[in-house]
């Protein structure tokens, strides 16, 4: 009869080693696919923060642009990205206003110019900065083929380095990553 006394340490040396082999095995926890289907300025930011940081965290980062969410990689992106105050009830408004006020021309200027300042006072980065940032990262800017062909866009309505594909070729790739996001 064999005898053996493992110690604490040893004990952890040896998790240790099983979590990195798994890691090196699993080549799907360091893969992160995110969806990004809204099209307003307040939409834009959470894919492009969220696959930036996913990038700068190492991992394999792609993001797939379908339906409105297209216009963050518009080349027309700063006049398209806007804000609608309209049954927005998250959206924080100098004083409180009915949907009715609202609606009237020329709020959904008031409220983009209103969001693109507080976002410059509080040193948030702006969406070419954020699309410079992904680029230069690795992150993957796909547009979804299917919406671009519906909307009537081609190739180059969009800002260089974004790449095209359908759903079924996006899903193959979110199907191998451990991160998923549909923002």
């Amino acid at each position: 009869m064999i005898e053996a006394t493992l110690g604490e340490e040893a004990i952890r040396r040896i998790v240790r080693e099983e979590i990195e082999a798994a890691f090196k095995k699993d080549t799907a926890s360091r893969k992160a696919a995110i969806i990004a289907s809204k099209g307003t300025l307040d939409w834009a930011y959470p894919p492009l923060i969220l696959g930036t940081a996913a990038a700068a965290a190492g991992m394999d980062t792609s993001i797939f642009f379908t339906f409105y969410g297209l216009n963050v990689v518009h080349k027309e992106f700063e006049s398209r990205l806007k804000v609608s105050p309209v049954a927005n009830p998250g959206m924080p408004m100098p004083v409180p206003m009915p949907d009715l006020v609202n609606a009237l021309p020329g709020m959904q200027g008031f409220a983009t110019m209103m969001m693109k300042s507080m976002f410059k006072k509080k040193n948030v980065a702006p969406i070419r900065e954020l699309l410079d940032v992904a680029r230069e990262s690795g992150v993957k800017l796909i547009a979804c083929q299917m919406t671009m062909d519906v909307f009537g866009f081609t190739a180059d309505d969009f800002v260089p380095g974004v790449t095209f594909g359908g759903a079924a070729a996006f899903l193959s790739h979110a199907r191998r990553c451990h991160l998923t996001l549909f923002v």
